[in-house]
């Protein structure tokens, strides 16, 4: 008899039952094609049908490799992804007028190599955010695409574009950690060991909507309802235009770095009070908000993992979770005061991360304004490295130029690509690097003129200098602050257009001056002017 077996026969009954269940659950799950989705899947389809064209949720992956390459073994290392996961194979449409998502038994990668040798840099950049930008069809499928660029023997740019309905950043980690094994394996013909997932992505959809109808859902509910009661804030940001009537996605980035040794001071503030990184960049962000609005109650989206099982943890899908972290800066908290109530929010909304933002939506029954985004219109996001000691994939897929990373033997090396949508208002995106932090602000661009998000940038970073020296700077002591930043450097473009327009005086009165002679007034005569400088 085996030990597996002896385990069986030492079970009591009722746990024979629950194994019987359980062996049963997986069967069907491993028979069944067609599932419905998950709510955060819901909420993206419904605005994929809103606006089809839309790319906001394309979700990118870039990189150039400074590797000899076999392009080969490539495809068929992404092509064993797309087999392994389900996800990767999924396609989506309406069943009886209720949106479901259907899994192929086999779907062909959609890989395109291209020779651009003879590109210039500016031409490869255009191809890249256009091939990033370019829409999913979610009905038709495929719903991941990769393409390589090659340059030389020894220098080629990738890019995976994925649709957000089928996979978050976590995700992300997981299809380049087996890329990793999967690249080398079909270049070598000796096979990868890889754990089986440990579940499906409909088993998680199962067990959501099971959560959900049952006493949990119900205590999430509870929590998520008090949070958000009473009259809900829409953020006086200020923008440069007025909004459409129906919210627009299209978008820019600005981005800029902090300082190794300011971020080594916000780690070292962060754990000298006994918390964390987030919550210190978090209560500057709401700190900042609240002296570009004068308001005291703010609505700001995080996004969480959502996997709050074991079981999930190696699953590519659609986990990630914004919750709605409500800010109350009443009073003139003073920085260190801020950061205890961030630390208690961002605790408590951590313990009901499993509640979808769309149910919550739904159930508080809001008056829905079409050229806002429901709930939050800013979102702050920390995206930390996924090992130690070593930059993650997202953090190559939103971060700075320059980034490093091994996978699979080919050594890779960070290529932004131009951003051209937002999803909401404004994002706050912090990336931590395995050297500093860097900064990239998403915005609307029918909403935000450029100057305006430097301006909020410069606002944020300068909260930051100031609370890691001061901690007990109030926000009146921090809007004062700012404001004498907004007049320093109001005058310095006075002064910059003075200098301008001086210079420009002395080039008018430089120039020759065109005279009619006495005797012929048709004919002209070049004199030179008088220098009065």
């Amino acid at each position: 008899m085996t030990n597996a077996s002896q385990r069986i026969v030492s079970l009591s009954p009722k746990e024979k039952r629950g194994l019987l269940t359980e062996l049963l659950r997986k069967k069907q799950d491993d028979a069944q094609s067609t599932y419905p989705l998950s709510f955060n899947q819901q909420g993206m389809w419904f605005l994929y049908q809103l606006a089809p064209e839309s790319t906001v949720y394309n979700v990118t992956f870039s990189a150039r490799i400074r590797s000899l390459l076999d392009s080969d073994a490539l495809r068929r290392a992404f092509q064993s992804l797309i087999d392994r996961h389900p996800s990767l194979r999924t396609t989506f449409a309406l069943v009886a007028g209720v949106p479901a998502q259907r899994v192929h038994e086999y779907l062909p990668l959609d890989f395109i190599e291209t020779d651009v040798s003879t590109w210039t840099d500016d031409e490869l950049s255009a191809r890249l955010a256009d091939d990033a930008h370019r829409r999913f069809d979610l009905e038709q499928g495929p719903v991941l695409r990769v393409r390589l660029f090659a340059r030389s023997k020894y220098d080629h740019v990738l890019l995976m574009v994925v649709h957000h309905i089928v996979i978050d950043f976590w995700s992300l980690a997981i299809v380049l950690d087996e890329f990793s094994a999967l690249y080398p394996s079909h270049l070598t013909g000796v096979p990868a060991i890889l754990p089986k997932p440990s579940a499906q992505y409909r088993s998680y959809v199962r067990w959501q909507a099971e959560m959900l109808n049952g006493p949990q859902g119900e205590a999430l509910w509870k929590y998520w309802s008090k949070q958000l009661e009473g009259p809900l804030p829409e953020l006086n940001l200020p923008i440069d235009r007025p909004r459409p009537p129906l919210q627009t996605y299209r978008g820019a980035a600005h981005e800029f770095n902090l300082d190794a040794d300011l971020s080594r001071h916000l780690k070292s503030l962060a754990k000298n009070h006994g918390v964390t990184l987030y919550m210190v960049l978090l209560a500057a962000f709401q700190m900042t908000l609240a002296c570009l609005t004068g308001q005291e109650d703010l609505l700001i989206a995080s996004p969480v993992a959502g996997r709050s099982r074991a079981e999930f943890e190696n699953i590519v899908g659609l986990f990630t979770n914004p919750v709605v972290l409500r800010a109350d800066l009443s009073g003139n908290p003073s920085f260190h005061s801020l950061l205890d109530r961030v630390r208690k929010s961002v605790i408590g909304a951590l313990e009901h991360q499993d509640y979808p933002s769309l149910l919550l939506v739904q159930r508080l029954r809001l008056t829905r304004d079409l050229s806002r985004p429901p709930l939050a219109q800013v979102m702050f996001v920390l995206d930390k490295p996924h090992r130690l000691n070593s930059n993650g994939p997202s953090a190559f897929a939103q971060g700075p130029t320059g980034l490093q990373m091994k996978s699979g033997g080919l050594q890779l090396e960070s290529f932004p690509l131009e951003r051209r949508a937002a999803a909401l208002d404004l994002v706050m995106l912090v990336i931590e690097t395995t050297t500093s932090l860097s900064i990239s602000i998403r915005y609307n661009t029918d909403l935000f003129d450029y100057a305006t998000i430097t301006r909020i940038g410069r606002h944020f970073e300068t909260v930051l200098r100031s609370v890691i020296s001061q901690i007990e700077l109030t926000l009146n002591e921090l809007k004062n602050i700012l404001a004498a930043e907004d007049l320093k450097q109001l005058n310095a473009i006075r002064e910059e257009r003075r200098i301008a327009n001086l210079q420009k005086l002395k080039d008018i009165r430089r120039r020759p001056v065109i005279t009619a002679r006495e005797d012929h007034p048709a004919f002209l005569t070049r004199t030179e002017s008088h220098h009065t400088s």
